[in-house]
């Protein structure tokens, strides 16, 4: 037996492969030790409730299911590794600013009161009572309690140390291909010319999924998002807050050590690179409007990265219709919220365990059809 292969470092790969290595799995971790992936760029948001879409109640399960497992999941990931993850229990502020902002987060309450979601109304005096940082300009707002949020590029270096210690073994490379003998996958390639071998892979590779020759078609894409991060904002707020500003979308997810995350553009352009000027003016502009103080901070990194899209925004978890290859992909949004229940499910499958029952609406096998 050669065990298990995870192809891919992120905070998905990395917490599918502790679990493994907790099972017993002989397991190793491929990954081209770059900070290209959408974990780097995360804004850590562990928000299910804030994020629910119309006519996205399964999804809506999977992510409060993790969040759930949430708080043990850090816990456990601080102890084995010594690496404060920065979770930030403060919940989330959606607030709106003009009269059809307004209207919006009327609709969106609605919504939460009728699939029973932990949201209250708030008067504008309440929310700043909350966040004494927000503008008096606000027309409304919704509280959210549980909606956290954790620092993304911490838990990632605390599974890192976690899987190492755990039994995982770390090999360094840049995957050029999925190996496949015999109708079955069987590890992969690396650009240098060697193979990492393995009785099943598991596909973690974000948004280049559904790129890697020798995979079979997945629908997975990247949605390209420019995020900003400042410093100087200690006090500044005490959770997250979400802001419709004349329509368009902003967040603010404050970071341990003074950090403010402010994101985030969607965009469909592939693997394009560039921040773009509009972005980051657009971004500080809304920023400055919901928090005025954001002015006085230092803009200390700008970046683009790209999210794993599918076309329902659902993940591919599970195996998929190519023998001994697992799908831990998709994730969108959500990735760092459904790091625990994946890692949970992606161990289950892989010992002939049962996964968690939310995650079975989200098989590789509900697009095999179209795909075909």
């Amino acid at each position: 037996m050669t065990g298990v292969v995870v192809a891919g470092g992120g905070v998905i790969g990395l917490a599918v492969a502790w679990r493994c290595a907790q099972r017993g799995l002989p397991v190793t971790v491929v990954d081209d030790g770059s900070t290209d992936g959408a974990w780097y760029a995360a804004a850590g948001m562990l928000a299910p409730v804030s994020e629910a879409g119309y006519g996205e109640e399964d999804l809506l399960a999977l992510c409060r299911a993790s969040l759930d497992r949430f708080e043990g999941f850090a816990a456990e990931v601080e102890r084995a590794s010594g690496v404060a993850v920065g979770l930030r229990r403060a919940g989330t502020l959606v607030v709106g600013f003009d009269a059809d902002d307004v209207s919006v987060l009327a609709d969106l309450h609605a919504f939460h009161r009728a699939l029973g979601l932990p949201a209250e109304r708030v008067t504008p005096g309440q929310a700043r009572r909350r966040e004494p940082g927000l503008t008096p300009r606000l027309r409304g707002a919704l509280h959210v309690p549980a909606d956290h949020s954790v620092d993304a590029r911490a838990l990632r270096a605390g599974l890192l140390i976690a899987a190492g210690r755990a039994g995982a073994r770390i090999v360094e490379g840049r995957i050029a291909r999925l190996v496949v003998a015999g109708e079955r996958a069987r590890g992969v390639a690396l650009a240098d010319g060697s193979t990492v071998d393995g009785d099943r892979v598991v596909l973690a590779t974000g948004a280049w999924s559904g790129a890697l020759p020798g995979v079979p078609a997945l629908p997975v894409r990247p949605v390209k998002g420019q995020i900003l991060r400042l410093r100087g904002a200690e006090g500044l707020l005490a959770g997250t807050v979400r802001a419709l500003v004349r329509g368009q979308e902003v967040y603010l997810v404050p970071t341990p050590g003074g950090g403010l995350i402010v994101g985030a553009t969607v965009e469909e352009l592939g693997f394009d690179r560039a921040v773009t000027a509009g972005a980051v003016y657009r971004l500080l502009r809304d920023a400055v409007e919901v928090v005025p103080a954001v002015t006085e901070l230092e803009l200390a990194e700008t970046l683009a990265r790209w999210r794993p899209g599918t076309p329902d925004n659902g993940p591919l978890l599970g195996p998929t219709e190519l023998p001994g290859l697992l799908a831990a992909t998709g994730h969108y949004r959500n990735g760092i919220l459904l790091t625990p229940i994946t890692a949970d499910a992606l161990a289950a499958w892989l010992t002939g365990d049962e996964p968690p029952a939310a995650a079975a609406a989200f098989t590789p096998h509900r697009f095999a059809e179209v795909h075909r």
